[in-house]
C-alpha cells in the first residue's frame, strides 16, 4: 500500500504532469472595450489520434472522506484532461508520470486551494475526481473521438493532507 501526504499544489511541482490553471499568476490583457480581463492560454489542450476533437463538459462530484483510499489510477493516452472548479472547490490531485507501468516512487499527491485547476497531459496517470468538503462542480475540457482513451492501472494508495 502506497501512502501519500498531499502537499499544496504549485506550478513547478506539477510541471512533469501537466499545467496548473490559475488566473491569479497568469499574464492577462483587457478585452471587450476594457470590461473583461482575459487570462490567455492557461493550459495546452491535447487531442491526439484519429478524429480527435475537444469536449467541454461539466462534472458534478461528491466529496470524498479522508484518508482517501484509491484502488487504481487512470490515464487518457489520446488527450489531455483539464479540471477547473467553478465554485472554489478544493480537491486532491494524485498523479504519476506517463508510461506503461507506474513506479510507486513517481506518484505524487497535491491539494488545490480552490482557485486552482489542473490540466493532465496526455498519458499522465491520475486519480479520479476527489473533491473535498462539499459537492463540486467542475468545467472539464478533454478529448472526444475514435479509440480507447481511458486506461486503468490497479494500485492501492492512501492519501492524507498535511
Amino acid at each position: 500500500m502506497l501512502k501519500l501526504t498531499a502537499t499544496p499544489l504549485t506550478a513547478e511541482a506539477f510541471a512533469p504532469f501537466g499545467d496548473v490553471i490559475d488566473a491569479r499568476n497568469a499574464a492577462s490583457f483587457p478585452i471587450n472595450a476594457g470590461r473583461t480581463q482575459r487570462h490567455h492560454d492557461l493550459a495546452k489542450v491535447e487531442t491526439l489520434g484519429e478524429n480527435g476533437h475537444t469536449l467541454i463538459n461539466i462534472f458534478i462530484s461528491q466529496p470524498i472522506t479522508l484518508p482517501l483510499e484509491l484502488t487504481f489510477l487512470e490515464r487518457h493516452p489520446q488527450g489531455s484532461q483539464a479540471f477547473m472548479p467553478l465554485h472554489e472547490e478544493r480537491f486532491i490531485v494524485v498523479v504519476a508520470t506517463p508510461g506503461e507501468h507506474i513506479n510507486s516512487g513517481d506518484v505524487r499527491a497535491f491539494v488545490t486551494d480552490g482557485h486552482q485547476g489542473v490540466n493532465y497531459r496526455a498519458g499522465t496517470w491520475h486519480a479520479v475526481q476527489s473533491v473535498l468538503e462539499r459537492e463540486g462542480e467542475f468545467l472539464v475540457v478533454d478529448r472526444g473521438g475514435d479509440g480507447n482513451n481511458c486506461e486503468e492501472f490497479p494500485m492501492a494508495i492512501t492519501v492524507t493532507l498535511e
